[in-house]
């Protein structure tokens, strides 16, 4: 996404001071899942490269876990890609089962899903997730039951097509975060502020988004990204890359995932003033920006996601070194 908000002095935020802030240290004495367990949900016949994308994102950048919630379709792909992954086949497409079975394979779904819930520390939803309207139906009632949970967040991809039409999921719940592109954000100011996107005036059009919705907190991509609770609003403009393979905002919804429950376990222990997931975003965001950048220097125009994915932990190493 292109855009002409201005990123001045006093918008830019401080990457580095927040992951110095956030990041976890590696002690022998941690075991596994304290540095964070996270959920993909997404994943159907067509788009099986999303989900794979955004959960093992989060492991290259530290997370212990991750999952995938798919299509039974999908499964089997994505687990080929990496034995690292926990891969769940529970969601089903419209096109697979008749319409008397409908609920009773609706409700099968959420009770798998409430077995997992609370072991999550951030949910992502959306990357490869596509339209079907009875999958859709399923994916809103597990957001509703993550918010029960009071488990954040990340929604991505088609996730924002459904939160876009269905914006009760996401309303006054301060724990999720939308990561719109240029398209996305255009239809969320349309149906919020029933307004065209005003790119002159876009912190305050920003701010005023993520109020209308309730104080989520909004990620809009662009040239540089900027981030709004609609409480403060600050900017990611650290260089990234020319190239614009797709898979780049898969990589951004699990890296922000990550450090989002990173963020939220500092703000529980009272070493973080500032939004935890203002915090996650933008280190979600830096790191992305930086490990694009060091992609691109190594492969120019051949650049892809894997590219950019076997960046991340080096790029963090950079930042952060152990």
């Amino acid at each position: 996404m292109q855009s002409v908000m201005t990123s001045g002095p006093s918008l830019e935020a401080d990457s580095i001071s927040i992951f110095r802030s956030i990041l976890p240290g590696l002690e022998s004495s941690k075991h596994k899942g304290q540095a964070g367990k996270i959920a993909v949900v997404g994943g159907c016949r067509e788009y099986t490269g999303a989900p794979y994308f955004s959960a093992i994102s989060a492991l290259k950048i530290g997370a212990d876990l991750s999952h995938v919630f798919c299509t039974k379709d999908a499964a089997p792909v994505i687990k080929s890609y990496s034995p690292e992954l926990i891969v769940h086949p529970i969601l089903e497409e419209s096109y697979s089962i008749r319409d008397e079975d409908k609920s009773s394979i609706s409700a099968k779904v959420i009770a798998e899903v409430e077995k997992w819930m609370e072991r999550f520390d951030c949910l992502v939803v959306g990357p490869g997730l596509g339209r079907d309207p009875f999958l859709l139906d399923c994916v809103s009632n597990i957001m509703k039951h993550a918010r029960e949970c009071n488990v954040p967040m990340v929604i991505d991809g088609d996730g924002l097509y459904l939160v876009t039409n269905c914006l009760d999921l996401v309303s006054g719940y301060p724990l999720a975060v939308l990561t719109p592109n240029l398209n996305e954000y255009k239809r969320l100011v349309q149906k919020v502020l029933n307004s065209e996107v005003n790119d002159e005036n876009g912190t305050d059009q920003l701010l005023s988004l993520a109020k209308g919705i309730g104080g989520v907190t909004i990620l809009r991509k662009g040239k540089s990204d900027f981030v709004s609770d609609g409480k403060t609003a600050c900017a990611v403009s650290v260089y990234g890359s020319p190239r614009r393979c797709g898979g780049q905002g898969d990589i951004l919804s699990g890296s922000v995932a990550v450090f989002l429950s990173w963020a939220h376990q500092c703000a529980d222990k009272g070493e973080v003033s500032m939004n935890p997931t203002i915090l996650g975003c933008v280190a979600g965001s830096a790191l992305l920006r930086k490990a694009a950048s060091m992609a691109f220097d190594n492969k120019k125009r051949s650049t892809l996601t894997g590219d950019i994915i076997e960046c991340l932990g080096r790029s963090l190493q950079e930042i952060c070194p152990v």
